[in-house]
């Protein structure tokens, strides 16, 4: 059954890549399974149809396959099987659930169609493909300074997860022991069963729940996690936070997330919150501020001394300049790769004096004859 993913994250087929995102990040951490209002299976639908909108080339092909483009074969469209979105519970229209009667008072046993032809047409023609188990994808976020933030940083933080066993490095065997063949598979990785329904008998073919499709276990268990390669821990994460990086990005680190015995562990989304500065406000790739001016400095011209994230500079005031105007101090803003940079744009205010003296009056009086 095809799934809409621009419903799961509440935008419009023409949402923009960053509608997609920011609808993401608020899902995200909504459903967040560590909170306590948190929903696990909400969370994964929500990373499943961002991992596809947020990507050019699969957004084009769900446009126009829908989720199940990734089967899509080349027998008109449909899966290798042909029975893609079929529901078999339908199938027994006209018939009871079980030992029930049809018209022409012939008694069938169908059990549940829907469990026999989901395993014969997922792995029972013998030979299906194992979908790899994975662990859960988890989310933190963490706050950063506006400079930071502006030239980034490298940061390590103390995550509690699900990780592999440092005592047996996630195989789960005792210290000095080695891994055997798994004696409920014989070795195989997975398990034949065989159903029977009115077709006859159908096999059908599972991952052995003992060694979880490795084919092997440990001969004598780790005492630290008791044979199962994962326990909950605290764990240090380095996390390298780009130059540039907006309030209300996220970082994913790929495989950073929980793990899982013998599979591959989820990932890690990283929140950055970024605290404001007292002086400066970002636009694009340049840096905002405000400077106050007196007003004969600003009829006159000067030379004023400014803070920068990258020290103190001298910026000149021409003679003569308007309220609001703005300087353009080049390289000074964001950088946006190894040699080159936003800009640092100044907004001039001009403070006009509350009270006059008198002798500034007359002065004035006189610009005023001059037309000034």
């Amino acid at each position: 059954m095809s799934k809409d993913y621009y419903n799961i994250l509440g935008v419009n087929k023409g949402a923009s890549k960053d509608e997609i995102k920011k609808a993401f990040y608020k899902l995200a951490h909504k459903y967040h399974p560590d909170k306590k209002e948190g929903n696990e299976t909400r969370f994964k639908e929500v990373n499943e149809a961002y991992q596809v909108l947020s990507d050019d080339g699969k957004r084009s092909k769900y446009d126009q396959f829908g989720s199940t483009y990734e089967n899509m074969g080349g027998y008109g469209g449909q899966s290798a099987s042909g029975f893609e979105g079929f529901d078999f519970s339908n199938f027994t229209d006209g018939f009871s659930a079980r030992g029930g009667q049809a018209d022409g008072n012939i008694n069938f046993d169908f059990g549940n169609l829907n469990d026999i032809f989901s395993d014969f047409f997922t792995g029972g023609m013998g030979g299906g493909r194992t979908q790899a188990r994975r662990g859960r994808d988890i989310s933190t976020e963490i706050t950063i300074s506006f400079l930071d933030a502006i030239f980034g940083l490298n940061r390590k933080i103390l995550i509690t997860k699900t990780s592999n066993c440092l005592t047996c490095n996630g195989t789960g065997a005792k210290a000095g022991f080695t891994m055997v063949t798994c004696k409920r598979c014989n070795g195989q990785g997975t398990i034949r069963e065989t159903k029977r329904s009115f077709l006859g008998a159908i096999s059908s073919t599972k991952v052995c729940e003992e060694c979880h499709g490795a084919g092997e276990a440990p001969k004598e268990l780790c005492e630290k996690c008791k044979g199962k390669g994962v326990l909950r821990r605290e764990e240090e994460i380095s996390i390298v936070i780009p130059v540039g990086i907006r309030d209300g990005e996220m970082i994913r680190m790929s495989g950073m997330g929980e793990a899982i015995s013998k599979g591959t562990p989820g990932d890690l989304y990283i929140k950055i919150n970024v605290t404001p500065h007292a002086i400066f406000k970002r636009d694009g790739n340049d840096l905002v501020m405000n400077l106050n001016l007196k007003l004969s400095d600003a009829l006159l011209g000067t030379k004023y001394p400014i803070e920068t994230l990258d020290g103190p500079i001298e910026v000149t005031i021409p003679e003569g300049v308007a309220m609001n105007e703005i300087l353009r101090v080049r390289g000074k803003g964001v950088p946006t790769s190894k040699t080159k940079r936003g800009d640092l744009l100044i907004k001039l205010n001009i403070k006009l004096p509350s009270k006059i003296s008198r002798k500034a009056r007359e002065t004035i009086e006189e610009l005023k004859k001059e037309g000034i």
